[in-house]
């Protein structure tokens, strides 16, 4: 049985996609307000994008990041001050350089992952094994999702 609907809920996307969607961007701000990140979140968004994309132009990182290029060169300045991401010539294009994640860069990253990680467990210890197979087998269903979508045509992709 459905609740009555309000006038707000014209302006509510509905869907599995919809819920989906709200629920992990809820999840993903719990586990950043529970730890003290060593770095900006946007700093963090952007080692995770260079290290699962690898190498990549400035350029095709604003793409990735719906930002401004101008915006992207400060945010890889900052890394790069950092000791985090390095530049190094493009192969393509001697004028161009690409952004690649830093040793240190990527223990960084990995600390990050672990602390955001380890905020949640309390909610994850909370359920019952048959609840967190349930998750683990979600996340196989999402990871494939993400591997077909990064194939899809019309994708910025790096």
């Amino acid at each position: 049985m459905s609740s009555p609907a309000t006038a707000n809920d014209a302006e509510v996307p509905h869907g599995l996609g919809a819920d989906l969607l709200a629920v992990v961007a809820r999840l993903n701000r719990l586990a950043t307000q529970r730890i003290q990140m060593p770095l900006p979140a946007a700093q963090a968004r952007l080692l995770a994008t260079i290290d699962a994309q690898g190498e990549a132009r400035i350029g095709d990182l604003a793409a990735v990041d719906h930002c401004s290029q101008p915006t992207m060169t400060t945010q890889v300045r900052r890394l790069e001050d950092a000791g985090l991401v390095a530049r190094t010539a493009d192969p393509c294009d001697a004028r161009a350089v690409r952004i690649r994640i830093t040793p240190e860069g990527l223990h960084m990253l990995n600390a990050v992952r672990r602390d955001r990680a380890a905020a949640i467990e309390p909610q994850l210890a909370r359920l019952d094994p048959a609840e967190r197979q349930l998750l683990a087998d979600a996340v196989e269903v999402l990871r494939r999702l993400l591997e077909n979508a990064a194939t899809a045509p019309g994708r910025h992709t790096l």
